[in-house]
């Protein structure tokens, strides 16, 4: 084992991704890429799932996204008929929409560290089934109270669409596809969002609001069922850290000890580690029916006490960790474009000159759909293709700044969308040209907020769990004050004005990235010693 005070500090997210020439890091490469992480020799290791397994997985990703994504925004399109049955100003409903975006932020913190300690699949179901009692209570309420506290809950019962597939994905997939995957998750996010209201207005007419709240219902029992019989468990514990593959998983965890300013490592935790990894290795495969259990208790699991530590660490890595905060200031910046969208969509094109009915208001989400699809094709496949470009001509050495240069065309798209909508609007364009300035801004939205969740899992992989809830939390909470400001903001700046600094706003806030481009090296490894500390934690045996 190689003496740990003779390795340098390795900087989180700086990996060989590359093969360059007669490089070879590793025997474990494909087409001249190597496989970050390293795959165990476990077949149940789903790194060495099949391609279709794999695919599966990702679709029920996909089925969970659609199935509580979908029913949790349906209100978006028929707000006013909500407020003509109800007597709930449209104002109060937009603001208990921004609470509901706040606790599903916040619901991270005590959804996610369950998911890392017992299992990814109890928590999809449990979510997707909770979601159809309170779409249910949607449809009977008749009051602002009972409004806020729905929203709440719901808030709070959908929170692990915010985080939980951000885990999923790089359980199932390496270093070099997570971008593309997790760019379709971000999109089918968005367009869930988006596919709701289209679909609501339309109902709304036929068979009004609250029926379109039940069939929001009957949508997430549906998912539910698919979810039970095809969603298998991807939670894994591995012995090495990502950075650190090429030692032995006894030299590595030492590493990141020492590294971590902690004390090394005894003989007992290596033997009782080590004992871990053959065990796992030699594990049978399981049944089906031992697939369909909720939650599954593994030896490598974290203790009750660490789960409940988690659910608050992720506050402490906003300030510990600089690029985990840009990450979420990115994303979070992204969603408040997406929360004016929301805002203001029902209002304008409800009045005077368009005087639009629920089902077409609704309509109109087909442009911003259209632009979330080339979004995730740009933050996914581009990206990727981008970051593996820069790492050949950087001696195969990947940096996850490489990802962030796609944010140069999603800065100027986001601002001119905002002002295309906005601006628009005030002069009362053809509504044509309103769809194609949302397109342009969803395009922005799903990009940017793909490559920021993508940027700190290339950063701090083995602790991404925990940060991508810190990134979350920002997200939410921004969107949360967006969600309640939006009104008043554009009704006393006036469209014009309100969408002109927005979009400004958002060129400047977008164009940070050329800091971390600067910078972001250096932040990461002054954020070193602290992460190879924490990272440490998750190749232990658990005692």
């Amino acid at each position: 084992m190689a003496d740990p005070h003779t390795i340098p500090i390795a900087i989180p997210g700086t990996i060989h991704l590359v093969d360059v020439g007669e490089q070879r890091a590793s025997a474990k490469s494909r087409d001249g890429i190597e496989l970050i992480p390293r795959p165990s020799d476990d077949p149940e290791d789903p790194l060495n799932w099949s391609p279709a397994r794999k695919r599966l997985s990702a679709l029920m990703g996909v089925v969970y996204v659609f199935g509580t994504g979908f029913p949790s925004t349906l209100q978006y399109s028929v707000l006013a008929d909500i407020t003509r049955d109800t007597g709930i100003s449209t104002a109060d409903l937009v603001q208990g929409t921004g609470v509901l975006f706040l606790f599903l932020g916040w619901g991270c913190l005590f959804w996610q560290p369950i998911a890392t300690t017992y299992g990814r699949r109890g928590v999809y179901l449990l979510s997707t089934l909770l979601t159809v009692p309170l779409m249910v209570w949607t449809a009977y309420t008749k009051s602002l109270p009972e409004w806020y506290i729905n929203r709440v809950l719901l808030g709070l019962v959908v929170s692990p669409i915010e985080s939980l597939p951000e885990m999923s994905i790089p359980d199932v997939f390496f270093a070099h596809e997570r971008g593309a995957w997790m760019s379709l998750y971000v999109f089918c996010l968005f367009g869930s969002n988006f596919l709701a209201p289209m679909c609501a207005g339309w109902f709304a007419e036929a068979y009004g609001w609250r029926w379109t709240m039940h069939f929001g219902a009957m949508f997430a029992a549906a998912a539910f069922f698919i979810q039970f019989f095809f969603m298998e468990e991807t939670m894994y514990f591995r012995s090495t850290l990502e950075g650190l593959e090429d030692e032995d998983h006894v030299a590595a965890t030492s590493d990141a000890k020492v590294l971590g300013g902690t004390d090394s490592i005894n003989s007992n935790e290596k033997s009782a580690s080590d004992s871990a990894v053959a065990v796992l290795d030699s594990a049978p495969k399981q049944t089906y029916l031992q697939k369909l259990a909720w939650f599954r208790k593994m030896d490598d699991r974290p203790t009750n006490r660490q789960m409940f530590q988690s659910m608050v660490m992720p506050l402490a890595y906003i300030v510990q960790f600089p690029s985990v905060a840009w990450a979420g200031f990115i994303y979070g910046i992204n969603l408040c474009w997406y929360n004016v969208l929301n805002g203001t969509a029902s209002p304008i094109l409800a009045a005077e000159p368009y005087n639009w009915g629920t089902g077409l208001v609704g309509s109109v989400y087909t442009g911003p759909l259209v632009g979330a699809g080339f979004g995730a094709l740009w933050a996914g496949i581009a990206a990727d293709k981008i970051t593996l470009w820069l790492a050949r001509r950087n001696n195969g050495i990947r940096e996850p700044e490489q990802r962030l240069w796609p944010l140069l065309l999603t800065g100027v798209l986001s601002c001119a969308g905002l002002i295309t909508w906005g601006v628009g609007a005030y002069y009362q364009i053809h509504w044509a040209a309103l769809t194609v300035g949302l397109g342009i801004l969803t395009f922005s939205c799903v990009a940017g907020g793909s490559i920021a969740l993508s940027y700190n899992i290339d950063c701090f992989k083995d602790i991404s769990g925990d940060t991508t809830t810190s990134i979350i939390i920002i997200r939410n909470t921004l969107g949360f004050a967006v969600s309640y400001g939006i009104t008043p903001w554009y009704t006393n700046m006036g469209l014009r004005g309100c969408f002109i600094m927005a979009g400004l706003l958002s060129l400047g806030c977008t164009y940070t990235f050329l800091i971390m481009i600067w910078k972001g090296k250096a932040l990461r490894k002054w954020s070193a010693p602290r992460y190879w500390k924490y990272a440490a934690r998750t190749v232990h045996k658990h005692e």
